[in-house]
């Protein structure tokens, strides 16, 4: 690996892991009955679409089980409430409660924040060069991901 390569490998890496203490931190300050596990779950959940449990788990790469048991602490601890279809009864969505989107609206502050001040001073055609690689670097991880 050439000194550039290793520098970007070490770099994300140290991101990654920089983002999610950072996110903690911050968001447990208001938030701190939550682990950012159980923040990225609410953020998964979304705001307005009422996401079955199945399509959250896939998004959040965690099994069925793992999720109902993290669905079930966001339930008791008031952020998520679990909705019943109209039309079909038997099929369970996830909703986030006046408490899960508040939430919601900190941890998407944070991350609007972030990218703000990652973009901060570029040039359109800077920007343009950050979104190709990380473009390419997310068709890597899908590569990667896929069952």
């Amino acid at each position: 690996m050439d000194n550039t390569s290793k520098y970007i490998n070490d770099a994300l890496v140290k991101v990654y892991s920089d983002i999610l203490w950072i996110e903690e931190r911050e968001l447990k300050s208001r938030f701190r009955d939550l682990t950012i596990k159980e923040m990225h779950a609410i953020n998964a959940i979304s705001m307005y679409n009422h996401k079955t449990a199945s399509e959250v788990a896939k998004e959040l790469h965690l099994t069925p089980g793992s999720l109902t048991a993290t669905v079930d602490r966001l339930v008791k601890k008031g952020y998520v409430e679990r909705l019943r279809g109209n039309d079909d009864r038997r099929i369970i969505r996830l909703g986030l409660t006046k408490k899960g989107r508040l939430m919601y609206r900190a941890h998407d502050a944070f991350h609007h924040k972030m990218v703000e001040s990652f973009l901060h001073g570029m040039s359109l055609n800077e920007v343009k060069i950050v979104e190709k690689a990380i473009r390419n670097l997310e068709e890597f991880l899908e590569d990667h991901t896929k069952d």
